[in-house]
């Protein structure tokens, strides 16, 4: 598989997708992002958005295995990982996996459960391994976990902690339809399921191989240099409790790679920084309680960022392109 291969396998999975989600393409696009650089994402909006479709959808889209889990309260860390029971009939203990045992895992409603059971997905996302009773079990590949949470609701919900946060890729904000999607979604959906019209198209190998090759595509120093200059502005600005951390940087570098190929490059331009800082970094990023009390928001912040760094230019791009 090539570069151009990987491109191909994302636009089969994007047209699928569009097929039952409408507009969206930028969230699509991130999701995409997300999965090919083995990453997990964060859905986050208001009930009735379409956070669950996207989800399955990209899941019907691919032939892997796929499960969900619906958060609750009384939701217990085994009823994720799974646990040892004892056969009578065998006269031993047998290992029965939970749904973390699948490819793409759907975690509904994370923020419902509480902070013991949301930290069973912890070693999970973050080793691909989950231990058991003192048993380390590898999880298969590919492997995502697809969260979604309501930013609305406080009631009932546990928020999920920094270090859960920063294990996530991207935090996904779906936003409402425009009137004419809107329109478009009630012709077309309103006698079945729009899951009914998709099928896999992707097969998993082909996944994996896209997994193997995107950190190929190439980043000039001028790139690296302005990655880091917004992660160390983030840790300096006076509106920022924490800033980003090694791994928030190396997330960021992941994502623009990708990002970069579904826009049909093999290297990175300021443009795929740009794109994907604000789904890599917002949710990484905690202010100070002074700042929300006066309603500033990250993303605001972000662009004040982003308005203050020099970008590189093509000229300094194309002579590390040559260079290489």
């Amino acid at each position: 598989m090539n570069l151009t291969t990987i491109q191909e396998v994302a636009a089969k999975v994007k047209q699928n997708i569009q097929k039952v989600v409408i507009g969206k393409e930028e969230q699509i696009d991130q999701l995409l992002v997300a999965f090919i650089s083995s990453g997990h994402v964060l859905l986050e909006d208001v009930p009735g958005t379409g956070k669950t479709l996207l989800a399955k959808a990209m899941a019907k889209s691919l032939a892997c295995s796929f499960k969900r889990i619906q958060f609750t309260p009384d939701l217990l860390p085994s009823d994720v990982t799974g646990i040892h029971f004892y056969n009578q009939k065998q006269g031993e203990f047998e290992f029965r996996p939970g749904p973390i045992f699948s490819n793409i895992l759907l975690a509904d409603e994370i923020n419902r459960a509480t902070p013991r059971t949301q930290s069973s997905l912890l070693e999970c996302m973050e080793e691909r391994q989950t231990t058991i009773d003192g048993e380390t079990h590898l999880l298969d590949r590919p492997f995502m976990v697809i969260a979604t949470q309501n930013p609305v609701e406080n009631q009932g919900t546990f928020p999920l902690p920094e270090a859960q946060l920063d294990r996530f890729l991207l935090k996904i904000n779906i936003g409402y339809p425009s009137k004419e999607e809107g329109i478009d979604i009630l012709m077309r959906f309103k006698d079945h399921s729009p899951l009914e019209e998709i099928t896999a198209v992707v097969r998993k190998e082909e996944i994996i191989a896209a997994q193997n090759l995107y950190s190929s595509i190439f980043v000039s120093d001028d790139i690296l240099d302005y990655i880091m200059t917004i992660v160390e502005k983030t840790r300096s600005h006076p509106s920022i409790a924490l800033g980003i951390s090694p791994r928030g940087s190396q997330a960021l570098l992941k994502a623009v790679q990708v990002y970069a190929i579904l826009k049909g490059r093999d290297y990175v331009s300021p443009d795929d920084v740009k794109a994907m800082v604000k789904p890599v970094l917002g949710h990484r990023l905690i202010i100070h309680s002074m700042m929300k009390a006066k309603n500033e928001r990250v993303d605001t912040i972000i662009d004040e960022l982003l308005d203050t760094i020099p970008v590189p230019t093509e000229k300094e791009l194309m002579k590390g392109l040559h260079q290489r």
